[in-house]
């Protein structure tokens, strides 16, 4: 009540009310009636900043620059040809895709969607369709005892799915991950459900439910929508992720010989990117593993904002193989980032904390830019040189 009391004496004031003191009867009844309004008001979950979607800049940019609007009537006009032209869609996804036309752009560049306009529908009827009797013929098997320990991990892992937003704790939501993992996990057996898989559905069941919901994504109740749009999100959020998984599987295969090859790969890079971090790890007795693996099985998630992860996203799927090779270099250049903050630390315990807690609260899309160009130089430079860099 004292909150709202000083919110109301700022509002006064602010926009020039005149004051009246609440002792009076006049101001009892005016600062009645305004508390009654404020506390009437829906209550909405205030969301903290690492959890917000929104992939506006953290710096608050405006919505839509002139340049913007160029890019996205650019976008709008290659998508719009009877056949889209992949490759210079790649190339102006590369520094990021509009909002309005990420969804579709993402099924594009996945592979999921042909890149022939006619055939679109008739596809995504089709996989749509496919995807639920995957559902009719595998989902009720997840009480067998053979799969009742996959189910269980699945079961137990959702909910840590992106805590902070209330959007990942509505039973609906939660539902629709289970399925989506329970159904991969039993279509893929060389890895079967890995722990991490759980975090890569989110980018894409927020994208392709963000052509439905405008605004305050984190609180939107998804059971308001019409089931088959919930159905279709489901289904293409299935396809995306699995498109995105065939190319990084042996990250969940057994002992994940995929992670195990990238963070030493990530180690090699770094000693010669940056001998000093290197040695400074050496000296303080820190494992590339014991920060890194984490980096590599979660694609950084776990590090980013989730409105960073959707705009990295963007470029990886622009990328030739960019969430496999180009996400190495990502790595590297986001490590050298926090130079001055490693070098600072002298102590292995310190160090661990910093690696596993990196401030990245306040980044939007200009940071993530930044990364990016950085993690193109490195490329650039390294790729190349088999001294540097062994695939």
């Amino acid at each position: 009540a004292n909150l709202i009391l000083l919110n109301c004496l700022y509002v006064f004031t602010k926009q020039g009310l005149p004051m009246v003191s609440p002792e009076t009867s006049a101001g009892n009844d005016l600062f009645r009636s305004t508390l009654q309004k404020q506390q009437s008001l829906p209550v909405r979950p205030i969301i903290p900043l690492v959890a917000r979607i929104s992939d506006q800049n953290a710096s608050g940019a405006p919505p839509m620059t002139v340049r913007e609007k160029s890019r996205l009537d650019k976008f709008r006009q290659l998508l719009a040809s009877p056949n889209t032209d992949l490759e210079e869609l790649r190339k102006h996804s590369w520094s990021g895709i509009p909002r309005e036309v990420r969804p579709i752009t993402w099924r594009l560049l996945s592979g999921y969607l042909p890149a022939n306009k006619e055939r679109r529908e008739l596809v995504l009827k089709r996989k749509r369709e496919e995807y639920f009797r995957f559902i009719e013929q595998y989902y009720h098997s997840r009480t067998d005892e053979h799969y009742k320990d996959t189910y269980r991990q699945i079961h137990i892992d959702i909910p840590r799915t992106n805590p902070l937003i209330p959007l990942f704790q509505q039973p609906a939501v939660q539902e629709i991950f289970e399925r989506i993992l329970f159904i991969w996990a039993i279509r893929h057996p060389a890895s079967g459900y890995v722990q991490g898989i759980n975090d890569l559905v989110t980018p894409f069941f927020v994208v392709f439910l963000s052509e439905f919901v405008t605004e305050d994504m984190e609180n939107f109740d998804v059971a308001a929508l019409p089931l088959e749009t919930q159905r279709n999100i489901e289904a293409d959020s299935f396809w995306c992720m699995s498109k995105l998984l065939d190319g990084i599987q042996d990250n969940y295969t057994f002992a994940q010989p995929g992670i195990q090859n990238k963070v030493k790969a990530l180690e090699e890079l770094v000693s010669r990117i940056d001998e000093d971090i290197h040695n400074h790890f050496k000296r303080y007795e820190v494992e590339y593993l014991q920060f890194a693996f984490r980096w590599m099985n979660n694609l950084l998630m776990r590090e980013l904002p989730l409105r960073c992860t959707i705009r990295l996203w963007d470029t990886y799927q622009a990328e030739a193989e960019g969430f496999s090779r180009f996400h190495l270099y990502v790595c590297a250049a986001f490590l050298i980032k926090w130079r001055k903050e490693i070098l600072s630390m002298v102590d292995f315990q310190g160090l661990l904390m910093l690696l596993q807690n990196l401030p990245t609260i306040h980044w939007g899309n200009e940071e993530v830019g930044l990364l990016l160009a950085e993690a193109y130089r490195l490329k650039y430079m390294f790729a190349d040189a088999p001294s540097h860099y062994k695939r």
